[in-house]
This record gives C-alpha cells, sequence and structure tokens, in this order.
C-alpha cells in the first residue's frame, strides 16, 4: 500500500454554492464524487500528495471512506484539469510540473487573462469578491490555502468579461495555473528576505485597484507584468537561463 496521508473530507453541506470544481464538469457529478475530487484537489494544492505520487484508487478510498467508484470518477475529473496525469498501464499519478508545461499554461493565460479583465473593467464589474479572495489569501495558513484563495481571486478579474465561452477556457486553466504556482513556491531558496507570494500579494492589490479605478489599460497592463515576471522568475527560458549564469 501506498504511503497516503489523511485526506480531509469536505462536508458536501458546507461548501460555499455555484460548481465547486471545472463548473459543468463538477456539476454533472454525483456529490460524493464532487466531495472525494475536492479533498484530492486539496491535498495535491497543499503538497500532501506530492507531483509523480501514484494515487491508487484503493488506498484513497480507503482514507476517504467511500468506496473506488467515487475515487475512480474524481481521478478522471482531476485528469481533464490538468492535476493527474492517467496511464492505462501505471494507473493515475499526480502530475509532475516541468518547466516547459508551466510556461505553456502562462503563455495562454497571457494570451486570455488581460483581454478578459480589461472587457470587465469596461463593463464596470462588481470587484468585491476579488477584495474577499485577497483577504482569505493574506490569512491562509498554507499553500493550499492561499493557491485556492488566489484562484478565485484571478476568477474575479476575468468573470464579468461577458464571454461565456471565454470564461469557461479561463476556468480550465485555473487548476494547472494553481499547481504551477504551488511547485514554484515549495522549491523556493529559503533565504529569500520576502517569499515571492507576498511580492504576488501586492501585485494582486495594484492590479485590482486600477480596475475598480475604472482604468481598463493599466489593469491590464499590470496583469500582464503580473503572469511574466512569475514565469521569468519561476520557469525562465533555458537560452535566459544561461545568460543570467554568464553574468
Amino acid at each position: 500500500m501506498m504511503s497516503t496521508p489523511r485526506i480531509p473530507v469536505p462536508d458536501a453541506s458546507s461548501r460555499a454554492p455555484g460548481p465547486a470544481f471545472l463548473n459543468g464538469a463538477a456539476g454533472a457529478l454525483p456529490s460524493r464524487t464532487v466531495v472525494v475530487l475536492e479533498a484530492i484537489k486539496h491535498a495535491i494544492l497543499a503538497g500532501e500528495l506530492r507531483p509523480g505520487q501514484a494515487l491508487v484508487e484503493t488506498d484513497l478510498a480507503e482514507v476517504l471512506g467511500v468506496s473506488k467508484t467515487p475515487v475512480r470518477e474524481a481521478l478522471k475529473t482531476l485528469a481533464g484539469a490538468g492535476l493527474v496525469t492517467m496511464n492505462p498501464y501505471k494507473g493515475a499519478a499526480v502530475r509532475v510540473v516541468d518547466d516547459e508545461q508551466a510556461r505553456h499554461v502562462y503563455d495562454a493565460r497571457l494570451l486570455l487573462e488581460p483581454e478578459a479583465l480589461g472587457r470587465a473593467v469596461r463593463r464596470g464589474h462588481d470587484w468585491g469578491p476579488a477584495h474577499q479572495a485577497l483577504a482569505r489569501a493574506d490569512g491562509a495558513v498554507d499553500q493550499a490555502g492561499r493557491s485556492l484563495a488566489n484562484r478565485d481571486f484571478h476568477r474575479e478579474l476575468y468573470l464579468g468579461c461577458g464571454n461565456p465561452l471565454l470564461v469557461r477556457m479561463l476556468d480550465d486553466l485555473r487548476d494547472q495555473t494553481a499547481l504551477v504556482s504551488v511547485a514554484a513556491w515549495r522549491h523556493e531558496p529559503d533565504w529569500l528576505q520576502t517569499p515571492s507570494w507576498e511580492h504576488e500579494a501586492a501585485e494582486h492589490r495594484a492590479v485590482l485597484q486600477a480596475a475598480e479605478d475604472g482604468d481598463a489599460e493599466r489593469a491590464t497592463s499590470l496583469l500582464r507584468a503580473h503572469i511574466t515576471s512569475f514565469v521569468a522568475r519561476n520557469f525562465p527560458e533555458p537560452q535566459e537561463t544561461q545568460e543570467n549564469q554568464n553574468r
């Protein structure tokens, strides 16, 4: 049996209203499967289930106190979200984020999210929930809480864009983005005086302030810089890494 951490199982009745995961995908799942899915996702984003770790259905079912069926369905959905890989011979495992995959995820965000934010600003979106997400991130006690709050914050930036298809496309990137962020935070050197997530929180506040001011151009410019700088710090192109070493 694999070494599986004690995964907290959320109470289905305590979940926030609205779709819990991947919007339509989660809404189509039985409630028990959604609860199992959220528990496994939280464990992945908290680092309790490590990149590359095998996800054995029988072990997860025993830890979570359920049958294998909801675990199997949850793993399939998580695979569709990019958090889990499925191999017909080796089974399921937590996705290992490499530099190339991280750059691809953030490149897609860079193409879509600033445009969606600009449209939301021009349409006069309500930014109250974005403030609430920032407050949750500031008060988070672990990586998982911070990551989930950050992903909610970014969703509020593009939710009011007026294009449901664009929202769905960005939703599909959210959890991969969270996985990349956790991987980056986990590998930060201990000597950093200020953790990168604190820099990112300051950038979030600046983006939100510009959005509240109704300055779509500045908000989108700040968001582009936020996305670009994260990749440059944590997942630079190979030639950039070599150039920095030669300086």
